[in-house]
């Protein structure tokens, strides 16, 4: 099925910022006033976002008595383990919050992640009785444990006190640890729901440092909190929360620094994927450098995102980041040759609504990254479960883009068949025992087959139409301006008619080059197109022909050369 193109609906016309000087381009106030921006006050805040308009950590229900319990630990020397999630989002928040708190004065304080593979994501009980083991009292959780009863009651019984932050949503009652802040607990009224794990680890932080300053027992000093905005930078853009209020105003600063960082680490891995000496996007961050941090969780080869985060000495770090690259290379390969695998085995697959396929061979890193791809393959809810000797599978399950439906309400129509699983409506996680898949199978096939008696057709808005002429150095300049794009505030989308797709070119990866033409303008430039569909591929069949395209605006960096490229989300042939 055709996707269905839609112009957002266009605001009123749009007030000059007082702010800009000089002339802006007219296709900017149009994408603005299509995404509602229109009175200039409105812009001002939108393009020149403020970090004093920032708001008050301590408006963060359980954020006094966090203090006051950290301030205590202080004074006594307690040993205070942070307790983070593996993923990048608790990796940037243990970052921030351990060079923060260190950077303050406390004199230990430890850090625990549990491992992807063997342990499993969540705050654990056992974990809990061996940070006692080791002396700890008190532990910090970032990005998990508003579920945790369990490890929550094993810490009370030990009298470890918990100041549980998290972001996800709570179960029908929340664990009884000493302090919850989590924005997205239902009494919590701070208004403050979009920050990640990592964003409540740094208005904890940020409640911190201004504890330190006004109580005169603790410590003073000049350390500025802008330091470890490139951690919550990275948090913030991979987990996907939306980017508005503080959280743009912080990503839109946290990009500066973090093009700028001073940490080994980080910088070892910009510069060897040639992201360093200029200014770098959201999309950087979240395509081209988080991946290969990702990859380390995943593989779980012996170095964590987190020692690459930590490192202060250069010349281990560019050896770490070797070792970084050649450990993305083999998830690439896993993950590539499980797609081969995954492919085959669905030439003969029954179910029109949904895909489904498990493997012994499928290393359980690379689930969730081939239940993305057979999304864009089959255009269907996926599957991926990696098979282990013990005859469990576990596994991912991925919805397509622009899809309405739950995988979580999928997975609960065959809740009793299940061990476990969970996550958000479009990623999720499960296990479930092997012998038990057919009759899973049954369950998801009824699921579906009632969604697909009221289907709703895809619907992909686009924010403006514009030339190719319009297309210049000074428009991309105010596009990039506009920026941070993400969650919340997406990437802009732009519609061009009556184009003339010249030639396509195969790319390593499955990815294409195009060479789009303007006749009326006799205007050209580059477009990419990242893993097409089989529609897509088979509408390019007609090239060289004529197309509408919809596509993204960006810079391509190529040989010390910087040029802009149209990155196509999606294109129809003319009829």
């Amino acid at each position: 099925m055709n996707p269905l193109w839609t112009l957002r609906e266009a605001g009123a016309e749009v007030e000059t910022p007082s702010k800009v000087e000089g002339q802006w381009p007219h296709l900017i106030g149009k994408l603005l006033a299509a995404r509602g921006f229109t009175a200039s006050e409105q812009i001002d805040k939108l393009l020149f976002p403020k970090l004093v308009d920032l708001k008050d950590p301590l408006i963060l229900k359980g954020m006094s008595q966090a203090l006051e319990r950290l301030g205590d630990a202080y004074l006594k020397k307690e040993k205070i383990c942070i307790y983070a999630d593996f993923d990048l989002d608790g990796t940037s928040g243990l970052a921030l919050l351990k060079t923060g708190m260190l950077a303050l004065g406390f004199s230990e304080v430890l850090h625990y992640q549990p491992k992807r593979l063997s342990e499993g994501y969540g705050f654990h009980a056992a974990a809990v009785e061996e940070l006692k083991a080791q002396g700890v009292s008190l532990i910090i959780t970032v990005d998990v444990g508003i579920t945790a009863h369990a490890a929550i009651d094993k810490a009370n019984e030990l009298g470890v006190d918990v100041i549980l932050t998290d972001h996800h949503l709570p179960a029908d009652s929340i664990p009884k640890a000493y302090v919850v802040i989590n924005p997205n607990q239902g009494t919590c009224e701070s208004g403050l729901g979009y920050l990640c794990g990592a964003g409540v680890a740094f208005y904890l932080l940020r409640g911190l440092k201004r504890y330190f300053h006004d109580h005169p027992q603790l410590p003073k000093n000049n350390w500025d909190l802008k330091e470890v905005l490139d951690y919550f930078t990275i948090g913030t853009l991979t987990d996907m929360v939306p980017l508005v209020d503080d959280n743009r105003v912080l990503v839109k600063h946290g990009l500066v620094k973090l093009a700028e960082t001073k940490k080994a680490g980080l910088r070892a891995l910009l510069e060897e994927l040639d992201l360093q000496g200029r200014a770098l996007t959201s999309q950087d961050v979240a395509i081209r450098f988080a991946p290969k941090l990702n990859a380390l969780s995943r593989m779980e080869s012996g170095i964590l995102p987190i020692d690459i985060f930590l490192l202060e000495d250069q010349t281990q770090a560019r050896e770490m980041v070797r070792q970084v690259m050649k450990n993305n290379s083999t998830r690439v390969q896993l993950q590539s040759d499980a797609e081969t695998e995954a492919q085959e085995l669905l030439k003969t697959w029954p179910h029109q609504d949904f895909v489904f396929v498990a493997s012994k061979s499928f290393h359980r890193g690379v689930v969730g990254l081939i239940a993305t791809k057979l999304t864009q393959v089959y255009n269907k809810p996926a599957f991926v479960g990696s098979v282990g000797d013990d005859g469990m599978i576990v596994g991912s399950a991925r919805l397509p883009q622009g899809q309405e439906a739950c995988l979580v309400e999928a997975m609960g129509s065959a809740a009793e068949l299940m061990s476990r699983f969970g996550g958000h409506s479009a990623a999720a996680g499960f296990e479930i025992a092997e012998t038990k898949v057919p009759m899973f199978l049954d369950r998801l096939n009824g699921h579906f087959s009632e969604l697909r008696e009221k289907p709703k057709p895809l619907e992909i808005f686009y924010d403006v139409e514009a030339t190719l002429p319009e297309v210049s150095t000074n428009l991309m300049k105010w596009y990039d301006f506009v920026g941070p794009f993400g969650a919340g505030f997406s990437i802009p989308l732009i519609h061009f008619s009556n184009i003339q797709v010249l030639s396509k070119r195969d790319l390593k990866g499955g990815h294409l080059r195009l060479k789009l033409f303007d006749p009326d303008s006799n205007s050209s430039i580059e477009a990419l197109l990242f893993t097409p569909t089989p529609r897509q591929l088979e509408t390019l069949n007609a090239v060289p022909g004529f197309y509408n395209i919809l596509g993204e605006l960006q810079w391509n960096y190529f040989a010390g050369q910087k040029t802009i490229q149209i990155l196509v989300r999606d294109l129809k042939a003319m009829s």
